[in-house]
């Protein structure tokens, strides 16, 4: 009788799979309904165009620090606790952010959905328990693809649930599905209570933005041990200093930058100074702490090894120009009247943006297979080349939404190939005991670049504006076509600069013989 019970609690590993799956889609989904609102929550909540990029960059630090702790917590006290508890706190961030009446409240609500983002390494933890390593490639896959899928739908949805129902209704539209999830999970999501994975959850979480090769990832160090042999070393694992002092590094880094785009005064100049001291000093005391502690968030000894190195930069830059162009600017650009833009709506945003999702997606399938049959540096190659075309092109045309949707193709090809070939570079080139370090760092520095991007994009926006009549007849200041300009241009100098980041990795390969034996093991 017990053995009948037992059987009829043990869930399909597809129907779990199903299950994460969906909060994968609703997860991303929820992320790029807010882009076509970008425009409006701007003007409803009199936010400045600086200030909005930080709708998109708290979002992105939060996630950065929060997703190697969640990992860790989830290896001590249960994958599926600590899932559930994620996934409330995301719940809770829709809901204030439905709510938010001003910058403060809604940053707030951002920054705790953006710890919501650390649920995906334990989904792909979970997955990684459920099924036998012949399947797990096969489960892996879809998820990933789901998640590249939730992207477009998210983008095709929220066009038309902002023009329709305005933008509070992205976040009311998402809290009840994931409130239902959560009741689900709660219900049938079943993890093994005697033993986990203590396994890198960062290399997991990895395929969230690319497929690495699964056969390198099936071969990772995934020994199973008790949880409470365990316990008090993993406790002690988590690097809490350093998520502290890393967080005030990019915050204090993020505003000085909006302070240099302003006129230099008394008072802005003192800012500015006082933010660069915090900056640096914490930077400093970061560092410190990442020397002495034995799980770093970024461990500099392996970003000695070259390859990685320049791998890790070239997929920041994926990151950074993504969300400064595509995300941040491209949604104003589209939104803004005539002649300061195109007076179209959320639903012209989405139609531009659609294209670029779609070869996301399709990238996001075929990038296994194109690992396997280019390797990695020819694809990174070909991708900052690609990129670097992309954003010139955009810079001397993007005077009409069918033109920016076109050149918005080429830029997605480029940087796909340079995340797929930068990441599978970094866990090609890394020991196997290291693996999950060494992802981890990847998918941290991927995560602060794109926190960067917003910033940057937001200083020009504020910085050039152009007067124009209102429908009502009110004179309101839009970004002048000399913000775009400077924006696309600055995001081709970036990519070019990837191009030499490239070329320098490509005679480092050629030149490996023994490098990465040299590097050691991170105490």
């Amino acid at each position: 009788m017990n053995m009948q019970k037992e059987e009829k609690h043990i869930v399909s590993p597809w129907i779990t799979l199903a299950i994460l799956s969906s909060l994968g889609i609703i997860a991303v989904s929820a992320e790029t309904m807010v882009l076509p609102a970008i425009p409006d929550i701007i003007h409803e909540l009199a936010i400045s165009y600086e200030n909005s990029s930080w709708i998109l960059a708290v979002l992105l630090v939060m996630g950065a620090v929060m997703t190697p702790i969640v990992g860790k917590l989830s290896d001590v006290y249960g994958k599926k606790r600590v899932l559930l508890i994620i996934l409330g706190v995301y719940i809770i961030g829709l809901l204030l952010g439905s709510l938010a009446f001003n910058f403060l409240t809604l940053v707030t609500a951002r920054a705790i959905q953006g710890i919501g983002i650390s649920m995906f390494p334990i989904a792909f933890s979970i997955l990684r328990e459920k099924f036998p390593p012949a399947k797990l490639a096969i489960a892996q896959g879809i998820f990933s693809s789901t998640l590249s899928g939730g992207a477009v739908i998210g983008l095709i949805i929220g066009g038309i649930i902002v023009d329709d129902f305005g933008w509070r209704a992205t976040f009311l539209l998402i809290a009840p599905i994931a409130i239902i999830l959560f009741l689900v999970i709660a219900r049938f999501v079943r993890v093994g209570k005697e033993q986990q994975y203590v396994s890198n959850k960062a290399s997991e979480f990895c395929c969230r933005f690319t497929h690495i090769r699964q056969d390198i990832l099936l071969t990772e160090n995934t020994t199973v041990t008790s949880i409470s042999n365990n316990d008090r070393a993993l406790s002690k694992s988590l690097d809490i200093k350093g998520a502290i002092t890393l967080s005030f590094v990019i915050i204090s880094f993020l505003i000085t930058i909006q302070f240099l785009e302003k006129p230099i005064t008394f008072s802005n100049l003192i800012q500015i100074i006082l933010f660069s001291i915090a900056s640096v000093v914490s930077l400093v005391l970061f560092v410190r702490i990442e020397q002495k502690t034995n799980f770093p968030l970024i461990d500099f000894k392996i970003l000695k090894n070259k390859i990685i190195l320049y791998a890790n930069i070239i997929n920041m830059t994926v990151g950074l120009t993504a969300l400064m162009v595509v995300y941040q600017t491209l949604p104003i650009l589209i939104r803004s009247p005539l002649p300061a833009g195109f007076g179209g709506d959320a639903s012209s945003i989405a139609n531009a943006q659609l294209p670029y999702m779609i070869v996301s997606l399709i990238f996001s399938v075929a990038s296994g297979f194109m690992v396997s049959r280019f390797g990695n540096v020819r694809p990174t190659m070909v991708g900052t080349i690609v990129t670097t075309i992309g954003f010139f092109i955009l810079f001397l045309h993007h005077s009409a939404e069918a033109s920016i949707a076109a050149v918005l193709v080429i830029v997605a090809v480029g940087l796909a190939l340079m995340q797929i070939g930068s990441v599978n570079v970094v866990l090609t080139s890394t020991p196997k005991q290291f693996s999950g370090i060494s992802l981890g760092m990847n998918l941290l520095i991927y995560l602060l670049g794109s926190s960067v991007g917003p910033v940057i994009a937001g200083m020009y926006l504020q910085a050039n504006h152009v007067i124009t009549n209102s429908s009502s007849r009110i004179l309101t200041s839009y970004p002048s076509p000399d913000s775009y300009n400077l924006i696309f241009l600055t995001a081709t100098l970036i990519s070019m600069s990837s191009i030499g980041f490239a070329i320098l990795l490509n005679r480092s390969m050629s030149n490996r013989s023994g490098d990465v034996k040299e590097i050691g093991v991170p105490t």
